[in-house]
């Protein structure tokens, strides 16, 4: 499954880099309610816990599913217009169509990235939410009574939250992602649009035909989905520090494509990597090897010996685990050593939950 830009231009007038505190504001609140998955967030998390009075956190948890995995759009900038406050964002949310907002927020109720117009908000819509989450039927409710209170009562919680909480931690991620920022426009002028098949997640082709444009990249994601880039919908390349380990694309018609990435994406295990990696060891005689090569580096020929294989079998099966990058390996004249890259094995379950995630 894949989610799939198809990009009008190879140049960079229809990708800019654009920092949002209210993104941020929100990976924040996401790492709160699920602080098992962010453990670099640990300490804002405790800090919140410590600071925030506790009618303020209830709020946040009842409203948790908005910046949940399926982040609601207007949690994410709307508009290309870079050093943003975030009074400014959170305006131009108070301004949005009360359409879109509805729409916006049902998508993020019910867990979908879809580019179709999204379930009319009835009674229909809130039984499928009663059937994911009480939790979530009950803000489906409460969006379908008064979405215009709905929404002034999110942007008062969300002020609130940011005064109490987050605005001294803004104040100290900013030159990071000044930084990030920094590099990504240089890697644009440099490269253009091409800049985004160096996400881990990324495929660029080029598309012929009258439809496609001359650029199409593909995402590793856990749905399918397609979205056009051009000038009047650019996409918006937003680096967070909270966000990860996720690695969100968020795209809704009229409004810009969003790839919101840490600056550590680089490191990202992409899913056909974890799919290698568990199908490497899923084979007995893999296993065996790696309990050979745990502790020590050893020659193929001596694995042979103690496998009782033949070398040639010991070869491919080593082949498998190094395509998989689960082996360092290092020469001594002509005979080359193999050793279990034991970070990596122990890395491989929260790498796994970590693509199921993103």
């Amino acid at each position: 499954m894949a989610v799939t830009l198809y990009l009008d231009s190879t140049g960079a007038g229809s990708i800019a880099v654009q920092q949002s505190p209210l993104a941020e504001l929100c990976a924040c609140l996401h790492a709160l309610d699920e602080p098992g998955h962010h453990p670099a967030s640990a300490g804002w998390v405790a800090r919140a816990h410590r600071d925030v009075d506790g009618d303020l956190l209830d709020t946040a948890a009842a409203w948790a599913p908005l910046w949940g995995g399926f982040r609601a759009r207007y949690l994410l900038p709307l508009s290309a217009s870079p050093r943003r406050t975030l009074s400014a964002e959170l305006q131009e949310v108070a301004e949005l169509p009360i359409g879109d907002f509805v729409a916006m927020t049902v998508q993020a109720l019910i867990g979908k990235n879809e580019t179709e117009p999204a379930p009319v908000l009835g009674d229909d819509l809130l039984q499928r939410l009663r059937l994911i989450s009480t939790s979530r039927m009950e803000i489906g409710a409460r969006l379908g009574a008064d979405p215009e209170a709905f929404r002034a009562a999110l942007l008062g919680f969300l002020a609130a939250f940011a005064a109490a909480a987050f605005d001294a931690e803004w104040r100290v991620l900013r030159p990071a992602l000044d930084r990030d920022g920094a590099l990504r426009e240089r890697d644009l002028r440099n490269k253009g649009a091409l800049v985004l098949a160096d996400y881990p997640t990324a495929l660029a082709t080029s598309v012929t035909g009258p439809s496609s444009g001359p650029l199409r990249i593909v995402f590793d994601k856990l749905y399918n989905a397609t979205a056009r880039v051009h000038a009047g919908r650019p996409c918006l390349l937003v680096p967070t520090v909270h966000g990860r380990p996720h690695f969100v694309i968020k795209h809704f018609p009229g409004y810009p494509v969003i790839i919101q990435y840490s600056p550590d994406v680089a490191d990202t295990l992409t899913l056909e990597t974890a799919r290698r990696r568990l199908a490497a060891l899923q084979d007995p005689t893999r296993l065996r090897l790696c309990y050979a090569i745990v502790r020590t580096p050893v020659a193929t020929a001596e694995l042979a010996t103690q496998l009782g294989m033949s070398a040639p079998q010991v070869s491919r099966h080593l082949r498998r685990l190094r395509e998989a990058g689960l082996v360092h390996t290092h020469r001594r004249g002509s005979v080359v050593y193999y050793q279990l890259d034991t970070a990596a094995v122990e890395r491989l379950g929260p790498d796994l939950l970590s693509v199921l995630y993103r």
